[in-house]
């Protein structure tokens, strides 16, 4: 009996240490930390391994950047439109992070060489007013919880090597890629049906510094509504606490800077003002 109750442990003990068996160790973490710091193309991590598996390593590489990064101060939704998704191979998104330090305002300038793999792209943040949101099941419901949306131009660095794998599952690992952020002014949520109706009407369009147009998409780009993308956070085990700010994916594909000609704009045609957000990279 002592012999079958050992067994049953060791092989409980066998089944942990599998199902995480591609859980970055602490040295992997260190140096992929001091990677991302210095801009430097590193290696990919939990490559072989299960979405758990990547969920393990960005818990210890978020606590290892919250140093230098400030603290988690909201929820990325990654990979959210179809050519996102094409790109990278996934059949729905990849939940990452946003830490406090990375965030710019609106005109700010972000260096050329921000990152090691460096790319921009035409996002919108949804900041939470109320616990409530925690049980929406409804875009509408969703909304009802928002105090305010703001333009967002996601200022990312995929940081792996080349010839490293970028998957759902590496993204995923490294907190699906947050380096900087240009957020647009405060747009209040006074009226939250008509801005579930505008948001869903909304087009998006993102653009070079001369002008050119490098993306537009409608809001329903986006899961078919942003706010799935807060539900879709939900569904994953993510409990927003007033404050949060939820970034809603890529309208449209992921840029690299050179095609910004020297910056970029994200226009939102269709919400109150048709605001827009502007960077400048040098």
């Amino acid at each position: 009996m002592r012999f079958t109750l050992a067994t049953s442990v060791l092989c409980f003990l066998a089944s942990i240490a599998s199902a995480q068996a591609d859980c970055a160790t602490d040295a992997q973490v260190d140096q992929y930390v001091q990677d991302y710091l210095a801009n430097t193309p590193t290696p990919a991590l939990s490559a072989a391994g299960s979405i758990e598996d990547a969920l393990c390593t960005q818990t210890k590489i978020v606590s290892a950047l919250e140093p230098h990064m400030g603290p988690v101060i909201g929820y990325k939704a990654g990979l959210t439109s179809a050519p996102a998704q094409e790109r990278f191979g996934a059949s729905e998104p990849v939940q990452g992070v946003l830490f406090r330090d990375m965030m710019l305002e609106d005109g700010a300038t972000a260096p050329i060489t921000w990152g090691a793999r460096p790319v921009f792209e035409a996002d919108l943040v949804l900041v939470v007013g109320d616990t409530g949101i925690n049980q929406a099941t409804t875009p509408a419901e969703v909304m009802q919880n928002i105090s305010a949306i703001r333009p967002f131009i996601e200022v990312p660095d995929l940081t792996l090597a080349e010839g490293e794998p970028i998957t759902p599952v590496t993204l995923t690992a490294i907190a699906v890629a947050p380096k900087l952020g240009v957020l647009g002014s405060e747009i209040p949520v006074s009226d939250s049906d008509a801005m579930t109706q505008a948001l869903a009407d909304m087009t998006v369009t993102l653009s070079a510094a001369d002008g050119e147009v490098l993306a537009q998409a409608p809001g329903a780009a986006v899961l078919g509504h942003p706010a799935n993308a807060a539900l879709w956070l939900i569904s994953k085990g993510i409990e927003f606490q007033p404050g949060d700010l939820i970034s809603v994916g890529s309208f449209g594909p992921l840029v690299p800077p050179a095609k910004g000609k020297g910056g970029a704009t994200a226009t939102y045609t269709g919400l109150p003002g048709d605001p827009s957000v502007s960077v400048v990279f040098e």
